[in-house]
């Protein structure tokens, strides 16, 4: 088998951009089908433009479009980690309201039942709480 090693190396190197052609052209895609300030017949005409001449259709859409990718990406994040820290507080079920006093003061009666703090300390915070 006649292969030279050059040989070896264009064809990796066009599989390789094979394949960074097509992560780049769904990239493009996904961004367009995620953008809601483009309207249905907008998605439509970039769609078949980047289906019928991809090369230029890709090319095309990252110059006009491609500034704005990296924000609108940036936002479904943020947006996406504001959704998953809410959804842990309130799976946590973190308190986001404070005590009345007169919860603050049985609690406090609690810890200094059950020996937790001692005499003095519980007059201490008491006289915070009623403070």
């Amino acid at each position: 088998m006649d292969y030279p090693l050059l040989n070896v190396f264009f064809t990796t190197m066009w599989v390789f951009l094979w394949i960074l052609w097509f992560f780049l052209l769904f990239r493009v895609l996904s961004d367009l089908f995620r953008d809601d300030e483009v309207s249905g017949w907008g998605k439509a005409g970039w769609s078949v433009f980047l289906v019928v001449l991809p090369f230029v259709g890709v090319l095309v859409y990252l110059i006009a479009r491609g500034e704005g990718m990296g924000r609108r990406e940036a936002v479904r994040a943020k947006e996406s980690e504001d959704a998953f820290r809410s959804y842990v507080r309130d799976a946590a079920g973190e308190k986001t309201w404070t005590a009345s006093p007169v919860d603050e003061l049985h609690r406090l009666a609690e810890l200094k039942n059950h020996g937790d703090i001692t005499e003095d300390e519980y007059r201490r915070m008491k006289a915070k709480v009623t403070a």
